[in-house]
């Protein structure tokens, strides 16, 4: 696959798991100093490691969880709870991701991490 193929299928992905309103949004705020950084993840995020298939969506999602909450990522948390009921995790096993982090990368990491999700999903109860 070539850069333009792996671009075009990279959105498409991008736009299934954030959703049309956030990738609009980004494509719309690129500038010349971020366009470089769009088209990366669009291309390698997107258009390879989410579009390969030795794992499901839902099952990146849960990984995508695990690994911005334990490391504090809260926008894109908040961003990436919201992609996970697209790819149809319920919010059971949303809970379940950050009660592991609990255990794994300690309380206070997951307590905000619940608070995050909680609202995200406040969010998306509002925008569904």
């Amino acid at each position: 696959m070539d850069d333009d193929e792996r671009k075009s299928q990279g959105m498409e992905v991008r736009r299934a798991v954030l959703g049309e309103a956030h990738v609009d949004r980004a494509v719309a705020n690129t500038t010349g100093f971020t366009e470089p950084f769009q088209d990366f993840i669009t291309r390698y995020a997107w258009g390879d490691v989410w579009s390969r298939p030795g794992l499901t969506r839902a099952e990146r999602s849960i990984v995508t969880l695990t690994v911005l909450a334990a490391l504090q990522h809260e926008g894109e948390l908040d961003m990436h709870v919201k992609a996970a009921l697209r790819n149809g995790l319920t919010r059971e096993q949303i809970q379940e991701v950050l009660l592991q982090v609990g255990v794994y990368a300690g309380v206070p990491t997951a307590n905000r991490a619940f608070a995050i999700a909680n609202r995200a999903l406040a969010e998306w109860d509002q925008d569904h």
